[in-house]
């Protein structure tokens, strides 16, 4: 039995749903908004790389260990992105939130917000997990602010921990959000949408 099981996730301005190659056309025009793929910290794929790279993800969760998601803005009824549930851990109730990447006109806006309370939300409440860990390129200092917004706490950093694509060595910054601190971190999240609008 699956776990986590494909599930439609639900908030203000933003749908996640199971990913899926119908989301195929609309992911290729939102990763070409900012060229996001050229940013060498960052594994985002081309668009011509794509289709590859929700197989990829697919593949993963058929195997257990990803739940890949689409980002939907509920403004447009496009898909502006994707986000997974990855490294998933039955056993021991831990999940990471990453492989997340926005449209750029979307970013700075309160999505990233509303994805990640709802991913946190079903984690935490719904799956019952003791742990959501976050984890990223320690020069991704935008993506680090945004996951230290959340109120996630920095474990770490792993020195020399991958091997990129284009040959560098990653060291990556692990955060985590345990189950103690949820409702703080709920409470900030909510405030946080609130004091946007």
């Amino acid at each position: 039995m699956s776990w986590p099981k494909p599930v439609t996730l639900h908030s203000k301005t933003v749908r996640l749903e199971p990913l899926s190659l119908d989301h195929l056309s609309d992911l290729i025009n939102a990763v070409k908004d900012g060229n996001l793929y050229n940013h060498w910290y960052t594994s985002i794929p081309k668009p011509k790389n794509m289709k590859m790279e929700i197989e990829r993800r697919l593949k993963l969760q058929d195997m257990g260990t990803m739940l890949p998601f689409a980002v939907i803005s509920l403004k447009t009824e496009k898909a502006v992105g994707m986000t997974t549930y990855m490294n998933v851990d039955k056993e021991n109730k831990r999940v990471e939130i990453g492989s997340t990447w926005y449209a750029k006109s979307v970013q700075r806006t309160s999505l990233n917000t509303e994805c990640k309370l709802v991913l946190l939300e079903h984690a935490l409440e719904k799956l019952n997990c003791i742990c959501v860990e976050f984890r990223t390129h320690f020069m991704n200092y935008q993506s680090r602010r945004g996951i230290e917004r959340l109120g996630a706490k920095l474990d770490g950093i792993l020195r020399s921990n991958a091997i990129q694509k284009n040959g560098t060595i990653r060291d990556t910054a692990v955060y985590t959000i345990i189950s103690s601190e949820w409702s703080s971190v709920k409470a900030n999240l909510e405030y946080q949408l609130v004091k946007s609008r």
